[in-house]
């Protein structure tokens, strides 16, 4: 049986889908799964991936109109038995994907706001969201709908075994080369024996999500304290888009902070795993440091942290309790503050990050 995982949000949200696909081998042994993602960094996080037969990419974003719809009815030729939209997918273009993909059964969420106007129903079967449960939770859901019947029904019967969960927390396969590069990038710079503190100061950029991000003057002043108070050295995270940021902060820390440049997704993963503490707001990397049992402070503004926070590690989420917060939902509509400036994430002070800090890391 043929089934093809579509997963187009983000390099977290591909992460987060990794135990769905455990589960899905685990109920079809046999299948031949695939992963359609549309970055690169998502491809990366699949790799080596033992329950995978193939991971597919494709920029949707950036390849011309036609060429897509070419790819997609390419798909279509392959017949395929099962698609998935993991979660979130709460964006029209999404579920056109699926229903252009033609599987027999297309399966998603039917999401709390904005599902007729995304054409959800092209979806055949679909699982109502739970605003209570985690993203990874949510993806879990899923594979109970995965059988070649047109009943809708979840099985929960599939989801565990003597009381536990059978899918554990999401993870990246290493390979020797891929830990052999953190340590060498540790070593050149004298820092194999360090304490290590990761820093993430950047979100993503689209549909207005750079507000989500703590000042980064606020950032410098943590990492000077956490330099003094732990004489740890600071590695900065980031894309290289979130460039100009990271120097900026590298700057406002000083000598003890240094900038991690030009890496794969799973290099840098490979060296957050070497860090004792990884603070950042809700971002892909953030999610790549609990994967990897690093502790995580997380910064929230308007995200509902019920939805990401770090799963199954240490953790301490800073936020701001406002009647307004959190405001931010699943669907393609950009982030916007009724309030106007955006205080929940303004609001937050270095010293609330260091006091978590302190207690996560001791």
């Amino acid at each position: 049986m043929k089934i093809l995982v579509i997963s187009l949000a983000g390099i977290g949200n591909t992460l987060m889908a990794g135990p769905m696909i455990k589960l899905l081998r685990k109920k079809y042994l046999n299948s031949h799964i695939t992963v359609m993602v549309m970055f690169k960094g998502s491809q990366e996080i699949l790799e080596e991936n033992p329950y995978l037969n193939e991971v597919i990419l494709w920029d949707f974003i950036n390849k011309p109109i036609f060429q897509s719809l070419a790819f997609l009815l390419n798909l279509r030729k392959q017949k395929i038995d099962i698609s998935i939209l993991s979660y979130p997918a709460n964006r029209i273009e999404y579920n056109l994907i699926n229903f252009i993909i033609g599987a027999k059964i297309r399966i998603a969420h039917k999401y709390n706001k904005f599902t007729t106007k995304n054409l959800g129903f092209l979806n055949n079967k679909t699982i109502m969201e739970d605003d209570e449960k985690h993203d990874i939770e949510e993806n879990i859901r899923l594979v109970s709908l995965a059988n070649l019947s047109t009943e809708i029904k979840e099985d929960e019967s599939i989801l565990t075994e003597n009381g536990q969960s059978l899918w554990g927390k999401p993870k990246i396969y290493f390979t020797d080369k891929d830990k052999q590069f953190a340590d060498n990038w540790l070593r050149e710079r004298n820092l194999k024996y360090k304490t290590l503190i990761g820093i993430h100061a950047g979100t993503a950029p689209f549909k207005n999500q750079i507000q989500r991000r703590w000042d980064k003057e606020k950032f410098g002043e943590l990492g000077k304290k956490l330099v003094e108070k732990y004489n740890a050295t600071v590695l900065l995270f980031g894309s290289n888009a979130e460039k100009d940021l990271k120097e900026d902060i590298q700057k406002m820390i000083g000598e003890n902070a240094f900038l991690v440049n030009g890496t794969t997704m799973r290099e840098t993963s490979a060296l957050i795993e070497k860090c004792s503490l990884f603070i950042s707001s809700d971002s892909a990397l953030m999610h790549i440091a609990a994967s990897l049992n690093v502790q995580c402070v997380s910064i929230f503004g308007p995200t509902n942290p019920k939805w990401v926070y770090p799963y199954k590690t240490k953790y301490i989420i800073v936020r701001k309790e406002l009647p307004c917060s959190p405001c931010f939902y699943y669907s393609q509509k950009p982030l916007t503050c009724k309030l106007k400036d955006f205080r929940c994430i303004k609001s937050i002070t270095v010293d609330e990050v260091l006091t978590a800090s302190d207690k996560v890391i001791l």
